[in-house]
């Protein structure tokens, strides 16, 4: 995958960095400003007759300096994020139960305690252009999505690009606090209907851990190539992705027996290769969507050998001609799960450097030895609100591997996912949630979000007294920008 990645960069951008004085000298600098500010309460499911009731605050600031130039740009950005009134029990002494719920794990993240704040460089990078348009290399600290190389022009793929399609596998952990971000380069090759993507980095630390500087030994290589078809109403893309960890003194994640994986110090290297396909066909007031996703992965899981894959399937028909739109989607999820912990092999899906909440938006689990069944309802009943609730179906692929949780590594002490036993259960859990996105104005955004779960075997067997769980949130987003012309 190196190799690869190399021969991209030296085929497409033979003179890509080179940067030849122009005469743009005076192009405008933008400068912008996010804020966003978020009231959280959450009720974890239960073991005692105590449930773990809790709220917290939290905001996230990000203040950004950038310039395009003719022959590269440059941006320059800044994130502090603050986590305040964390409560301080919300880990159980008992290794099953864990954290109940993110408050505990931003507690346990940032060294047990209630508030914490720090701040970072979240992006740092100049970005050359080559002599044609659609070619590009860049250089430093930067964000990457898997899945949203392309910009579609039809507004349906481009919702269902960035919702249902991107960051599967590799993404910024947008909805937690101090983010991700990635230290390498990045490159694309673009033509009329076509792109190549190649990226080779390492991950920064961040998401629940506030100082988001430090490195991780956690590099990965990726290379996708995209393509429209058909006047824009159709998108693929293959891909392949080389994930490694180097941090052999942290205890893995997975199903075998503790020693066991206290022994196993060796590095895990895994390869991901996948395509997925997205579609929109005009019928009636509207259109039918169909969205197909797929990737196998093999590797080292350590000591193990890593043989895992998953599979998405997903349809829906969006009502464009009916005035408030709605759009009613169902699909489903299946990935691997290990079904034996005590030979050589590592059967459980792995979901790298991931967003797992673009995928369960009340995030207590993820896509890892998965099954899951959903159906969704969109609809916008005013020009500046958006209405989405999802039902979804869990259950876990494998009864003798873990209920898994997280979204890739963000710690140089821990691991990164978390996994609880499955106690030889399958039946998982049921979650029903709305949402209320609201934009108050050109610059401030409104949301709501109420989530519940009642909890199945699997939870049942971790959390007798309760095993229902609730989880919701307030937030307010600001964001502003603007331009001004350097000083000579």
């Amino acid at each position: 995958m190196k190799k690869c990645i190399a021969l991209f960069v030296l085929a497409l951008f033979p003179s890509c960095c080179v940067a030849q004085a122009t005469s743009d000298s005076g192009s405008p600098v933008s400068y912008s400003v996010y804020d966003r500010t978020r009231v959280v309460a959450v009720q974890w499911f239960s073991a005692t007759p105590d449930p773990a009731v809790y709220g917290y605050l939290e905001s996230l600031l990000r203040l950004g300096v950038a310039q395009n130039r003719k022959a590269f740009d440059w941006q320059l950005e800044l994130t502090q994020p603050s986590e305040l009134f964390l409560p301080d029990y919300a880990v159980s002494p008992v290794a099953a139960q864990g954290q109940l719920g993110l408050g505990g794990t931003y507690y346990a993240s940032n060294n047990n305690q209630t508030e914490n704040a720090a701040v970072a460089l979240k992006q740092g990078f100049i970005r050359f252009h080559g002599s044609k348009p659609g070619r590009s290399l860049r250089i430093g600290r930067f964000e990457f999505f898997d899945g949203q190389e392309t910009t579609p022009k039809n507004r349906d793929l481009q919702y269902l690009q960035t919702n249902r399609m991107a960051q599967r596998l590799i993404g910024n952990f947008t909805f937690s606090n101090a983010q991700r971000s990635f230290d390498g380069v990045d490159g694309h090759f673009d033509g009329k209907t076509w792109d190549v993507t190649a990226m080779a980095a390492r991950s920064d630390q961040g998401v629940f851990n506030m100082n988001a500087n430090p490195e991780l030994n956690v590099d990965l290589q990726y290379l996708a190539y995209s393509k429209y078809d058909f006047k824009d109403h159709f998108l693929w893309r293959v891909f392949a992705a080389d994930y490694h960890d180097g941090r052999t003194g942290i205890l893995k994640t997975d199903n075998r027996p503790t020693a066991v994986r206290q022994a196993d110090h060796h590095n895990i290297r895994i390869g991901s290769y996948g395509a997925d396909f997205l579609t929109t066909v005009p019928v009636g007031v509207g259109s039918f969507d169909l969205l197909a996703w797929g990737v196998l992965q093999n590797g080292n899981w350590g000591l193990l050998n890593q043989h895992s894959g998953a599979v998405a399937v997903e349809g829906g028909y969006h009502a464009t001609g009916i005035p408030t739109g709605p759009w009613l989607r169902g699909g489903f999820l299946r990935s691997t799960g290990d079904n034996n912990p005590n030979d050589n092999q590592h059967n459980t899906f792995f979901q790298m450097l991931t967003t797992p909440r673009v995928y369960a938006r009340f995030p207590f689990y993820n896509m890892m030895n998965s099954k899951d069944q959903f159906v969704q309802l969109i609809d916008r009943p005013a020009k500046r609100l958006e209405l989405r609730s999802d039902l979804h179906f869990l259950q876990l692929t494998s009864a003798n591997d873990f209920w898994y949780q997280g979204g890739g590594a963000y710690d140089n002490k821990v691991f990164g996912f978390t996994g609880r036993p499955a106690n030889l259960h399958s039946s998982f859990a049921s979650v029903l949630d709305i949402s209320a996105d609201y934009q108050l104005t050109q610059n401030v955004a409104l949301t709501a979000y109420y989530a519940s779960a009642w909890g199945k075997g699997v939870v049942a067997a971790i959390y007798p007294m309760d095993h229902n769980a609730q989880f919701g949130y307030m937030e307010m987003t600001y964001k502003w920008g603007k331009q001004q012309r350097p000083m000579k």
